[in-house]
């Protein structure tokens, strides 16, 4: 079993505020642990935004407890108002997102009752307060996120899976039911790839000379991701017109496989030339041929719908095509993008990829 950096700073986190509370006296310190949880999040620009919203839900779940408790006392009834007052609070700041800390901070202060309950509640407040600090201090200080890394290897992972079926299943050498299985599958890796790239855009950077370089960055995953996703809608379409193109000419089924394979190596040595794995002066080598030959390849299906005899398979294969002259032109704009990218500005333009462990 694998444990990734959240699983294993969440523990850290909920062990540092356990450690702390104890070091400060403070009872029942598992209700920093219980704040600790709540607190760790995916990036350290996303915990600093949480730390600021639950020390604000710490807030008024605290003030709205201690004047309830005052008022009214501290019976199971009084709770679970108090509880309810305190969601709508925290609903019409739009925190929902803390909700949970809030209500944890009301349970905690109204578990008891005494002459001391303002003196209680404040250290009950300190003591959930001290575990929302300590899981930010985790996420900033232990195992910081390498998105960057993280978002190049997902996108290269997800498009040689794609570019393997539309390899296979344009041959006809796949079974219909099993490629839809992993047609899914992909579709939910491309709905996490594009989370990962909100997690990387959303890291900040703190030196002004970083700035531009991390926005052309983004610029160029945004388009990778793009490109990868027009290979997905090209796998889908050959996927759903496979008894279609069964019916095609041979040679024009040959020229299908023969531009899809060009596009494919174009696509393969693009996600190697961002990490100038190879050459931009030799990447022309590892090709087929010139250039994809768009002219051509839309004529060719031109004249089939002439000379077939059932124009509705031509119109099905029509969004094919439409679909194969779009991933072209995405993947021309990602090899501009690179060739840009590394051409200027080239000590500061660098991606920083590291081997997945």
């Amino acid at each position: 079993m694998k444990l990734g950096a959240r699983i294993l700073k969440t523990g850290i986190a909920i062990t540092l505020a356990l450690m702390l509370a104890e070091m400060l006296h403070f009872p029942s310190p598992a209700f920093a642990g219980i704040a600790a949880i709540f607190a760790i999040q995916p990036s350290i620009y996303r915990s600093y935004l949480t730390v600021i919203e639950q020390v604000q839900a710490n807030i008024i779940g605290a003030v709205v407890a201690v004047l309830f408790g005052i008022s009214f006392g501290t019976n199971p009834f009084i709770i679970g108002l108090t509880a309810v007052i305190t969601i709508a609070i925290c609903l019409k700041l739009k925190i929902e997102n803390t909700i949970a800390i809030a209500l944890v901070t009301v349970i905690a202060i109204l578990e008891t009752t005494g002459d001391d309950f303002v003196q209680f509640a404040t250290i009950r407040f300190l003591t959930i307060l001290l575990g929302v600090l300590s899981a930010f201090f985790v996420n900033l200080i232990f195992m910081p996120p390498k998105y960057e890394t993280k978002l190049y290897h997902k996108i290269t992972e997800i498009s040689h899976e794609i570019m393997k079926w539309i390899r296979i299943n344009i041959r006809n050498k796949s079974e219909f039911a099993p490629l839809k299985e992993e047609i899914d599958k992909i579709k939910d890796q491309l709905i996490k790839l594009d989370h990962l790239f909100l997690l990387y855009k959303e890291e900040r950077t703190y030196s002004k000379a970083k700035v531009l370089p991390k926005s052309r960055k983004l610029v160029l995953y945004r388009q990778m991701i793009i490109t990868t996703n027009r290979a997905f809608y090209t796998l889908r379409q050959i996927h759903c017109l496979e008894n279609e193109l069964r019916q095609i000419p041979r040679k024009l089924h040959e020229m299908l496989i023969s531009e899809l394979d060009f596009l494919l190596i174009l696509h393969e040595q693009a996600l190697l030339k961002i990490t100038k794995k190879i050459k931009n002066n030799h990447a022309e080598d590892l090709l087929p041929y010139d250039k994809f030959n768009r002219k051509e390849f839309i004529q060719a299906f031109l004249k089939f719908e002439k000379e077939a005899e059932d124009s509705d398979s031509f119109y099905q294969i029509l969004s094919l095509v439409s679909a194969i002259v779009d991933y072209h032109d995405q993947l021309e704009h990602l090899d501009t993008l690179i060739n840009s990218f590394q051409h200027f500005h080239k000590k500061e333009n660098k991606i920083h990829v590291e081997d997945e462990e």
